[in-house]
């Protein structure tokens, strides 16, 4: 039987694998969230693989909620201060749900985690009309399996690079 907490620690385990690998190999780690394509430089600036690369672009969510954990708060502490590096691009954020539930539950539940990661970022300084959300529910997982871990990798809010010229 799986623990109630088995969603929990695949989120912070996941959260501790982006931070690892956002990390270089050099003493200058400490500014690798900050500074543009500091882990590779083939990853163009300001795109969306420097941001999945450096920073992260998703942050969880538990069953049922949009309240923002303290892992998803520290994400996009680090998605904000990317995101003033490049004051001309604009995102999406991409609200999800796992497939249980009804469509319009989940959607409107997307809905919510979308808005929520939106509206702490703008509380940390991002223009709000620079971040549009969008909700896609169920419809779009980004794992298939019935199971806690699947759905934990399914409630999610995704920050997309849409445009902007970055510097």
């Amino acid at each position: 039987m799986k623990s109630p907490n088995a969603g929990l620690r695949f989120a912070a385990v996941a959260a501790a694998f982006l931070m690892l690998a956002a990390c270089s190999s050099t003493d200058e780690s400490a500014g690798a969230n900050t500074s543009p394509s500091s882990s590779s430089s083939t990853i163009a600036s300001g795109s969306q693989e420097d941001l999945v690369a450096n920073v992260g672009d998703r942050v969880f969510f538990d069953t049922d909620r949009s309240s923002l954990s303290d892992e998803a708060r520290a994400t996009l502490q680090r998605q904000a201060a990317w995101m003033k590096l490049y004051p001309n691009l604009t995102f999406t954020i991409e609200g999800h749900a796992d497939e249980r539930g009804t469509r319009e539950y989940n959607l409107a539940l997307g809905g919510r985690r979308a808005n929520s990661a939106k509206d702490y970022l703008v509380s940390l300084g991002v223009d709000g009309s620079r971040l549009n959300t969008v909700s896609y529910g169920k419809e779009r997982p980004v794992c298939l399996e019935s199971n806690e871990n699947c759905w934990a990798q399914n409630r999610r809010a995704v920050t997309v690079v849409v445009s902007g010229a970055a510097s």
